[in-house]
């Protein structure tokens, strides 16, 4: 399998750039997943990989060769896409050989690698069948089965789950996410707008916005460390409340806050004394949030407006004064509350985010500034 880098990538049609000079180094065996808003560039990336797309600036790089100008069959590379297709007067069997047939490979060979890829992916007893008889989490592994028989250097999955009801798109995303353990030196590369995909599949996340990259990094390292406001909100479901807040008071432990809800914190993040005053922002995700015991400070004060019991969460939207949106607090278990009533929320200061006035993470920063 392969490693894939990317230097400073540019995509355009004609005056419109859409891709703004991407670096990305995948490593031999990383699963790494696209993620980002409809039209953030993902799908446009992951085809310039595949050469479907031709790069307008930069350099493409597949184990040290440039690909440039290498044509799609020539790359290595196998692309699962949102739709199967599928050949439907072909059997399961003939889908997965049909490749293999083409490129003139063996008979031997063909019913070597496609019994491999029908074993992977609990294919056996199908072979025989069509499209039709099939299920649409089937059809789709079947499309994946195909990549495998092409043994690239490099998958390419394009939202392959996007088609499915939502019972086979989580049954789906387990048997991609045995087949990444069973292929544990294969590199992939998966495009998705679904975080909860992103977050228990990928090795690494790249978050897209607008065409640039806002942040690569492991699941919980752009959890709990995004670094900026985009991030904040895009990783995390439900997503992280973001509330205005001025410093009050700024020194190497920690900036001391004011929060919009009448609310005070301080989060322990170096800052110097030349912040006071600044207007910041503060994020608490909604399951940091916790109602605050008798004498404790709060960080938000507000009405519950909305209150659902789910049994083993349950979910309160609060209603602050001056903010436009609901914050929102998810709670561990059941809890006895009345819409209409007021309510205190913490969390501890080592969960809570801070944001300077161009969206950027206050931590990031500091942490930056320290290492130089």
């Amino acid at each position: 399998m392969a490693d894939l880098k990317l230097t400073k990538i540019v995509k355009a049609y004609g005056d419109v750039e859409v891709l703004h000079g991407i670096d990305l180094d995948i490593k031999r065996g990383e699963f790494v997943v696209f993620v980002g808003p409809s039209g953030c560039g993902k799908s446009t990336l992951l085809r310039t990989i595949a050469g479907l797309e031709r790069i307008t600036a930069g350099t493409m790089e597949i184990d040290g060769q440039v690909v440039n100008n290498i044509p799609p069959s020539e790359r290595g590379i196998a692309m699962v896409f949102q739709t199967y297709a599928l050949y439907p007067h072909m059997t399961v069997y003939d889908n997965m050989a049909f490749g293999m047939r083409l490129a003139k490979k063996s008979k031997e060979e063909i019913e070597e690698r496609v019994k491999n890829a029908a074993d992977i992916l609990q294919l056996g007893p199908y072979l025989d069948r069509l499209p039709k008889a099939l299920s649409g989490g089937q059809r789709q592994r079947v499309a994946i089965g195909r990549a495998i028989c092409r043994d690239p250097k490099v998958f390419l999955f394009d939202e392959p789950l996007s088609n499915l009801d939502a019972a086979l798109r989580v049954a789906t995303r387990i048997e991609i996410a045995k087949l990444n353990e069973s292929m544990p030196d294969t590199t992939m590369i998966y495009v998705t707008h679904d975080q909860v995909e992103a977050m228990t599949l990928a090795d690494r996340i790249v978050v897209l916005r607008a065409g640039y990259v806002e942040q690569v990094g492991a699941p919980m390292e752009l959890y709990h460390r995004p670094a900026n406001l985009f991030v904040a909100q895009f990783i995390g479901s439900p997503a992280m409340n973001i509330m205005d807040a001025t410093v009050t008071a700024a020194s190497s432990s920690g900036i001391s806050v004011d929060v919009q809800s009448g609310g005070k914190a301080t989060v322990p993040i170096a800052g110097a004394a030349s912040l006071k005053g600044n207007a910041v922002k503060l994020g608490a995700r909604p399951e940091d949030l916790r109602i605050a015991a008798d004498g404790e400070e709060a960080i938000i004060n507000g009405k519950i407006d909305i209150v659902e019991a789910l049994g083993e969460v349950t979910l309160l939207y609060v209603d602050v004064e001056g903010h436009e949106d609901h914050v929102l607090a998810k709670l561990s278990g059941y809890h006895e509350v009345e819409r209409g009533t007021e309510v205190h929320l913490t969390a501890d200061a080592e969960q809570l985010h801070l944001f300077d006035a161009d969206g950027q993470s206050m931590r990031e920063s500091a942490e930056a500034k320290k290492a130089a």
